[in-house]
């Protein structure tokens, strides 16, 4: 990834506690989406910084992530990744991957032989085929809902 991208592995259980503690705290002052003073102290010294609202959405979603013990990826939405970050992006294969650049189902450019795809482009890309995915769930509770296969209506 490139020098913006930034990864975190799995937290150990330690870590993980300390976002779950942190994160119940800061979970109070995400819901008002204003900016957020906070005073960071560190032996001696005490400093306030101000977090835009949504820099502190985003510190809650990486706590609720950490808390959870899952690593987080930061990947800025103007970056360009090679079809293996994009492949991992989308967790499939890369052969898969060149399949839809070559259908054109994501836009992509070529640098010399490579190919550069836009983080935009991959996210559009998946949050269409989760709500393809998401349709075609609710057709089939439909469905078993019509046939009277044991999903009650509520």
């Amino acid at each position: 990834m490139n020098m913006l991208a930034h990864r975190e592995l799995a937290p150990s259980a330690q870590d993980a506690a300390i976002a779950r503690a942190s994160g119940q705290v800061l979970s109070r002052y995400v819901r008002r989406k204003d900016p957020l003073r906070l005073r960071v102290t560190d032996t001696d010294q005490a400093e306030p910084i101000e977090l835009p609202a949504g820099a502190v959405q985003l510190l809650m979603d990486i706590l609720e992530a950490m808390a959870a013990g899952r690593g987080v990826t930061l990947i800025p939405e103007n970056a360009e990744l090679t079809t293996v970050q994009a492949a991992e992006v989308l967790n499939v294969s890369r052969p898969f991957l060149i399949k839809l650049l070559e259908e054109q189902k994501i836009p992509c450019r070529k640098v010399g032989k490579h190919r550069r795809i836009r983080m935009e482009d991959v996210m559009a890309y998946k949050a269409a085929i989760d709500a393809d995915r998401e349709a075609v769930l609710d057709q089939l509770a439909a469905e078993a809902q019509a046939n009277d296969m044991g999903y009650d209506k509520r």
